[in-house]
Order: structure tokens, then C-alpha cells, then sequence
């Protein structure tokens, strides 16, 4: 008999929020939200961000489908080997430093319950200049997209609190089964080289987030 194929174990490492700062880049002043810091206790997620945290450039980051950043802690290792030195939480600018959640297994559309929170996974995070700034790397966004590594934004269906102990439950597997990496890989592959026949399929899931399909009927009509 073929086994069953079992569930990661899923759960939260850290919770960290960070309103907006001002930072050098290049001699030149930088307002961003990426310097983020772990906190602890219970954390109240509303429709569009959590309790604490905040975005600079809000015609890009922040809003309904991108209410949570969520990175792999698994990919912590290979980074910190790359660095030569030890990341601490929030490295990546993100909300919930997780386990179990790799960009290869998650698909868009997935369902979880976090505590008091229902999510859904909307888009793979697309990584900007933003995260060179925080580690002093030009070339670090195309070093993510280079391996994959780069993390997922959720959109929250259901208000309320979580703590980094709180349970982490799936509540539902989307039936398209894309993967956040695959969807990840023809925004890395960009207008001219992206597969029309994998944007079709993508144009298809009604829980990608509504930026990332304008993009892709947009490099469709030019086909």
C-alpha cells in the first residue's frame, strides 16, 4: 500500500512587528518598515496589518493581501552560512518567522487558523531593495529570487490575536495545488520570458492576490 503523505509540523518562532524608520541607503535617507523586532504576548492581527506594525510605501507593501509577511526559518541556515554570521528573528523583514511552511509545499489559496486568526496565503513576497538596505547587499534581491527563498504574504479572513505559541492548524488545501515558488518563478521570469500557458493557470486562482494577476493578463495581452 502507498502511505498517506503526512502534514509538516507547522508553528510559529517568532512574532515581530516595526513601525516605519528612517535608515541611510546609499547617503541618502530611507523611510522603511523592514527593521522589525520579536515581541512577546499576544499580538492583535486586524484586516490589513498587526497591532505594532507598519509599512513606508504603501502603494507596495501593506494591505489586504499582504496584511502578514510570513519567511521559512528553515532558510535561516543557508543565509547565515552565506553571511558568516547569526540572524537574529525578523531578518527579513518579516511578520511570523515560521516552521514547516516552505515555498514549495504552501500553496496560494491554502487556509490556516493561528491562534484567533484564519489566513489564506495570497502571493509569494516579490523581494525589493528594501531588504539590501537592512543587510547592506546591492545584489541580495536577486540572490533570494536566485534560490527561492523568499518568503509569502497572507490575507487575513478572520480577526484576532496570536501569540508565538499559539497553534497553528490548517483548516483547508486550495484544489489548484500552486505553489507559492511556482508562482514565485514566472514573477521572477518577468514579461518577456514568463510561461503563457502556466499564467493562464495562475490567472485561474481566484486567491491570488488581484496585483500579481493584473500583472500577468497585462504580459498575456502582449503576447
Amino acid at each position: 500500500m502507498r502511505a498517506e503523505a503526512t502534514e509538516p509540523v507547522r508553528r510559529i518562532i517568532s512574532v515581530n512587528v516595526g513601525k516605519p524608520i528612517t535608515v541611510d541607503y546609499q547617503g541618502k535617507p530611507l523611510v522603511t518598515g523592514i527593521h522589525k523586532q520579536p515581541v512577546e504576548g499576544p499580538v492583535f492581527v486586524g484586516c490589513t496589518q498587526m497591532d505594532g506594525d507598519g509599512q513606508a510605501d504603501l502603494k507596495n507593501h501593506g494591505g489586504p493581501d499582504k496584511a502578514i509577511c510570513v519567511y521559512p526559518f528553515e532558510h535561516y541556515a543557508y543565509w547565515e552560512q552565506q553571511f558568516g554570521k547569526k540572524l537574529d528573528y525578523a531578518a527579513f523583514g518579516e511578520n511570523l518567522t515560521v516552521m514547516g511552511f516552505l515555498e514549495n509545499e504552501v500553496n496560494i489559496g491554502d487556509v490556516y487558523e493561528i491562534g484567533e486568526v484564519v489566513v489564506q496565503v495570497s502571493q509569494p513576497r516579490f523581494p525589493c531593495f528594501k531588504i539590501s538596505s537592512k543587510h547592506g547587499i546591492k545584489e541580495f534581491p536577486a540572490r533570494v529570487l536566485d534560490t527561492g527563498y523568499s518568503g509569502f504574504y497572507l490575507r487575513v479572513l478572520q480577526v484576532g490575536s496570536l501569540t508565538g505559541t499559539s497553534q497553528v492548524i490548517k483548516r483547508e488545501s486550495h484544489p489548484m495545488q500552486v505553489s507559492v515558488a511556482s508562482v514565485l518563478r514566472q514573477m521572477a521570469l518577468g514579461r518577456s520570458q514568463a510561461d503563457p500557458i502556466e499564467l493562464r493557470r495562475m490567472l485561474e486562482l481566484d486567491a491570488l492576490a488581484s496585483s500579481v494577476k493584473d500583472n500577468f493578463q497585462a504580459w498575456l495581452n502582449e503576447v
